[in-house]
């Protein structure tokens, strides 16, 4: 099969490797689309470690099941042709505290797609069949794949912010346009950070339905309740922290940040929190394709070929399209 490898930091290419065979706990998949991750950069620059490269990354996988290995229990397999949903987290150990508590994000032997497991910039690859999903059939391949990472994620993010009224998104990407909808079929009010000077992400912020959109350091017109930052710079904390009131939540929501500066205890003081996601559980996903299957969720999405992943990645290092690119396997034959 055709596949995109990550060898090592900076290094990507094309390769023919054997197709992958599932074991008895496995499901084989034909991928059709994969959406294309932060965390994918993140894992090419070497700021997320890769245990053992080469690995073919990509964690936002739609797909076709091809065939199941034979199983130790008696459920059914995924019938042949059944369309799945494979996100980042690809397998927990079941056993350790935080797996029994609910909290298998942050099992320490978890093993995640397109880091540890092949992932799914690749024609053919094998998931744990109790880490995939069925997906909304209201949705196409190209238009559901950024749902498993930067829809998952999010979901997790805005539980996490909490039910304030106005809600702050540092970075508007991905995962922001996403949740601006989610946020504003809730009734809340949208604060859209961008990139000093992006004028046209911020007209696609407003566009999105948010009342105010500027830079990333700017103060927006009211204090936030809450924010979510989701671009990976340190220096957002303190900027989110002067923006939301009193008692106000900041969510930072990716899996890699830089060194955060210091900064005065004033801001943090008056119950303000700032706190990380990690990761997600089977539980989120479930409740959030529930959720997307009743509200309708339009993601922006600018495709790409097999051969174009290294393209797709530094088009997002360089912030050149809005929303998500998914990279388009099956029609690239």
């Amino acid at each position: 099969m055709r596949a995109i490898q990550i060898l090592g930091p900076g290094r990507i290419e094309q390769v023919e490797i054997p197709a992958p065979v599932p074991s008895a706990d496995q499901l084989l998949v034909a991928v059709r689309a994969c959406g294309v991750c932060r965390t994918d950069l993140h894992l090419l620059d070497g700021e997320v470690a890769i245990p053992h490269p080469p690995i073919v990354p990509g964690h936002q996988i739609v797909a076709t099941v091809v065939a199941a290995g034979e199983r130790a229990d008696a459920d059914e397999p995924l019938a042949p042709g059944a369309r799945v949903g494979i996100p980042w987290l690809g397998w927990t150990c079941g056993k350790c505290r935080y797996c029994r508590s609910g909290r298998e994000n942050l099992c320490d032997l978890a093993r995640f797609t397109g880091r540890d497991i092949d992932g799914g910039f690749a024609e053919f690859a094998v998931v744990d069949r109790r880490f995939c999903f069925a997906l909304p059939d209201s949705y196409g391949d190209l238009e559901v794949a950024p749902l498993l990472c930067a829809g998952l994620i999010g979901y997790r993010a805005l539980r996490l912010a909490g039910d304030g009224e106005r809600l702050g998104l540092y970075g508007f990407g991905a995962s922001a346009h996403i949740v601006a909808q989610l946020a504003r079929a809730e009734g809340r009010s949208v604060y859209a950070f961008t990139r000093p000077g992006d004028t046209g992400t911020q007209e696609f912020a407003r566009g999105l339905g948010a009342v105010w959109a500027g830079g990333s350091l700017e103060q927006p017109p009211a204090q936030l309740d809450c924010a979510i930052i989701f671009a990976a710079a340190g220096e957002l904390i303190p900027a989110a922290l002067s923006a939301v009131c009193k008692g106000g939540v900041v969510v930072c929501a990716g899996i890699h940040m830089s060194e955060i500066p210091a900064f005065s205890y004033d801001l943090l003081w008056g119950e303000r929190v700032v706190r990380s996601v990690a990761n997600l559980t089977r539980r989120d996903a479930e409740e959030f394709f529930d959720l997307a299957a009743r509200q309708p969720i339009a993601t922006s999405v600018s495709r790409y070929p097999l051969d174009g992943v290294a393209e797709a990645l530094e088009d997002l290092r360089q912030g050149r399209f809005a929303g998500a690119a998914v990279i388009d396997v099956s029609g690239s034959k």
